[in-house]
């Protein structure tokens, strides 16, 4: 899953995002609001961590633009594309008042959390945040035979944990969010790698011949030319 982070300290920036890494999380880092707008509308992100106070202007005044954003029909006359305005929006800072709290919320943000904080928790609430975007109560995802857990970053198969690397786990996950639909390569790609990537040209069709292997050769199909997808319900 990818992270904005948008904060204007880089020691905060930086470690936050190292954290994020260590989690599973691709993140990258804005330091304004014009940078962060600009990011989201060329790049897809799972999620934004938002500070309120940046150097050029408030953290409310982009989560104000992302709330009131519309996407774009894709006809000649948009210039750009804009972000999806239902991105989950978590709010962290250091304005820890009561109605510092309740305006942010108010203002679209889904969640609120004050510095300092401990990057568990963060990781938790980042959880939650993704778990309601798609529309799931369950801390795990059961698909037939197949049960994932994002907290504990674990697959089983029919009860048993199945050894799994970090970027296959990714890879599986976004799948499973998406079932139903089709994601080209480009897409999937953009949910699991940083603007410091370095991407292999085939890294992607590696991870699903990795993972059709040890969960099965239809639970992921692929649409020729088009990409890759997890139906529905599992055929298996």
């Amino acid at each position: 899953m990818r992270i904005l982070v948008v904060e204007d300290d880089p020691g905060i920036a930086s470690g936050l995002c190292s954290n994020l890494r260590q989690r599973g999380y691709a993140a990258d880092v804005c330091d304004s609001v014009a940078s962060a707008w600009s990011a989201l509308r060329a790049e897809y992100f799972d999620a934004v961590l938002l500070d309120l106070g940046l150097a050029d202007g408030d953290g409310s005044e982009l989560l104000r633009r992302l709330r009131l954003s519309a996407p774009t029909s894709g006809t000649a006359t948009a210039i750009a594309p804009l972000p999806d305005p239902s991105t989950p929006v978590l709010i962290v800072t250091a304005r820890d008042q009561v109605h510092q709290r309740i305006a942010g919320l108010d203002q679209g943000a889904d969640d609120y959390l004050t510095k300092p904080f401990d990057v568990d928790e963060l990781d938790a609430r980042l959880r939650a945040l993704l778990r309601r975007a798609a529309g799931r109560a369950s801390p795990t995802i059961r698909y037939g035979e197949i049960e994932a857990d994002p907290a504990a970053r674990t697959v089983r198969l029919s009860g048993k944990l199945i050894d799994m690397s970090p970027r296959e786990f990714s890879v599986l996950l976004v799948l499973l969010e998406a079932r139903g639909r089709v994601l080209s390569r480009q897409q999937i790609e953009e949910r699991l790698y940083n603007w410091q990537s370095s991407i292999d040209s085939n890294a992607i069709e590696v991870h699903i011949h990795h993972l059709r292997r040890k969960l099965g050769s239809s639970c992921i199909l692929t649409m020729r030319g088009v990409g890759y997808f997890m139906p529905w319900e599992n055929p298996a």
